[in-house]
């Protein structure tokens, strides 16, 4: 009996830069994502009014809940649900908004608070009704304890009057126009019954029917907002009555005569409880963002490599990126996209590892904060790279402008990122070892050596700490304001330190996870790179701290300097590394050598042969 072995080629250095950024599973993971979002449906149609885009962007909802095996299974995984936001957002930041207002906020809350098999999903799962999450008041934001809208329990009727008492508690922006399709919505409200206040629960409400808002149901369309058109609305009611089982959890709340008690704690938790869904929404945030600031790079990496710009002195036409000028950024930002990919998912993986509830306060902190510094950064990167494409990138036809808008959006959504830095800034300004920080670097160590690199780092996080302490116990202010804000300023800025420095230790696991080689060599590059440039920012401080000397501050600069060369020199194998499907850079025609054909006039001279006989 003859056996032939056949050997199986390892790996490439961009399929294991690949697995560094997507994991280890990434075929499995997004292979399915990638495949949708290269089908017809979900090419980039040429223009179209907002109206338009709106329209297509439900129908490609449509499309996508028809390709998936399962709508439930997918509003039950958030890694799945991160996967989508990070593969659609590129494509169409409209059709990611609402579908993860449908499958996290809206079916993930359904599936979260009613056991399996006590209410019927078919309408949702099919999308005879589209899902939309109305928590948000315009005069409240999510402030629980101010919110205004009330179900009041009916005892003759056993149900609830939903009502809006006034123009501050209208619930703001959620997409509640019939634009799509029948949609039904998750309302948060005050549950009252006989008086007495039971704090903020969901009900699961009826909206609209295919033209219009139904009976008690009052939808405005907001005026536009800036970027990717989505029916965001005002919503009220007046008083509109809904049966019991519109209660999500309605088994487990109030007895056979409708009595519901309240025991101290319960309104805080249980409205924590109800908008549970946004840890996986800033998640999934957070993906989006990293997916799309890795789509704009790689455009504006592909887009250097061939604009070519007249040599000097009558040397020959260079391509734009053999310039630092303009290298340089997209070498940084290559270090940022890397470092954005990787503290997602060590933030996802946190928090999936703490499902139990051990650690749930650490990870949900590291979740909330990645969200804000990935949305941030991602800004960041997308507007350096749309700069470094210059007026192409602003037409809307090269997939920029969208983007450059649709990032504020993310900004904003599942907690504005100002105000998760202040909810993490507050619980660890007191902590014994801030977001574990760890012991300070010493005075001596080498630059090139990641691990001090690392303890810098977690300098830089005590230094902002130490000082917000300081601050807090010197205020003369009385009041608790007061004394935070005294401490607030230099609390968010070792917030800031918090995340690069998760960054940086994500970075650092990956690195030692991958054989030596290529891949190993170009992940240490960008690491020491991301870490270089944010110690640069805070030299004087760890100067003045003596953590480093006046030698290694000056050193900072050159090492920089030195890693962007190296980054640079790789970037397009790096950018290919993102896996982004060859149909959707087609899409963006910067993305190709031949841009200048989408500009072509077949009516032109040059076509007709209108310049020769002349």
């Amino acid at each position: 009996m003859t056996v032939t072995l056949t050997d199986i080629a390892p790996p490439s250095t961009t399929d294991l830069l690949t697995g560094v950024l997507l994991g280890p599973e990434f075929r499995r993971e997004h292979g399915f994502w990638q495949r949708l979002i290269s089908t017809e449906p979900f090419r980039r149609p040429a223009g179209g009014t907002p109206e338009e885009r709106l329209a297509l962007a439900y129908e490609r909802l449509r499309v996508l809940n028809r390709a998936l095996d399962s709508g439930a299974r997918l509003a039950a995984d958030p890694r799945a649900l991160a996967a989508l936001h990070a593969w659609l957002g590129p494509v169409d930041p409209a059709l990611t908004t609402v579908a993860g207002i449908h499958y996290n906020l809206f079916l993930g809350s359904l599936l979260d608070h009613d056991s399996v098999g006590s209410r019927d999903l078919s309408d949702y799962l099919t999308m005879r009704r589209i899902g939309t999450f109305l928590c948000t008041e315009v005069a409240h934001g999510n402030n629980a304890a101010a919110m205004e809208t009330t179900a009041t329990y009916d005892r003759e009727r056993d149900g609830f009057v939903l009502h809006t008492p006034n123009a501050g508690a209208q619930k703001f922006m959620p997409n509640t126009s019939p634009a799509g399709g029948a949609k039904s919505g998750l309302v948060a409200a005050r549950l009252v019954a006989d008086g007495a206040d039971h704090g903020v629960r969901l009900f699961l409400v009826p909206l609209t029917d295919d033209a219009e808002a139904l009976p008690g149901v009052r939808v405005r369309l907001l005026p536009a907002r800036m970027g990717s058109p989505v029916d965001h609305c005002l919503t009220s009611f007046d008083h509109l009555f809904v049966a019991r089982d519109a209660l999500l959890g309605s088994g487990e709340e109030g007895d056979a005569e409708g009595m519901f008690r309240t025991e101290p704690g319960d309104r805080r938790r249980r409205f924590l409880t109800s908008i549970g869904r946004v840890t996986p929404g800033r998640i999934a945030m957070s993906a989006c963002a990293a997916g799309s600031a890795r789509a704009t790079l790689a455009v504006a990496v592909r887009y250097g490599g061939h604009r070519l710009i007249s040599g000097s002195r009558g040397a020959p036409p260079v391509p734009v990126n053999a310039h630092r000028t303009h290298h340089g950024p997209l070498a940084s930002a290559m270090a940022t996209v890397f470092a954005m990919t990787l503290l997602y998912r060590r933030a996802q993986a946190r928090w999936e590892a703490c499902a139990d509830g051990e650690g749930r306060a650490e990870a949900g902190t590291l979740v909330d904060v990645a969200k804000a510094w990935i949305t941030w950064r991602a800004r960041d990167v997308i507007v350096e790279s749309r700069e470094r494409c210059g007026a192409q990138a602003l037409l809307e036809n090269n997939g920029m402008t969208e983007l450059v808008t649709g990032v504020e959006g993310a900004i904003t959504a599942e907690g504005d990122n100002i105000a998760l830095y202040t909810k993490a800034a507050a619980d660890m300004l007191f902590a014994a070892d801030p977001g574990g920080a760890g012991t300070p670097a010493p005075h001596t160590g080498d630059l090139a050596d990641p691990r001090f690199l690392g303890t810098l780092l977690a300098s830089v996080q005590e230094i902002w700490f130490a000082r917000a302490r300081e601050r807090v116990l010197s205020a003369t202010d009385a009041d608790a304001l007061g004394r935070w804000n005294a401490a607030s300023g230099p609390a968010l800025r070792g917030v800031e330190a918090y995340a690069y420095r998760q960054a940086a230790a994500a970075y650092a696991e990956a690195r030692v996870a991958l054989p030596e080689g290529a891949a190993k060599d170009r992940l240490g590059e960008l690491e020491r790179l991301f870490a270089v440039e944010w110690l640069a920012r805070n030299s004087g401080d760890l100067l003045a701290a003596g953590r480093l000397s006046g030698d290694q501050v000056e050193a900072l600069a050159g090492d920089a300097e030195d890693l962007i060369a190296a980054v640079a020199a790789h970037a397009p194998q790096l950018a290919d590394s993102f896996a982004l499907p060859e149909a959707l850079l087609a899409d963006w025609p910067i993305a190709g050598p031949g841009y200048a054909d989408a500009y072509d006039d077949p009516e032109g001279p040059w076509n007709t042969g209108a310049a020769e006989a002349r």
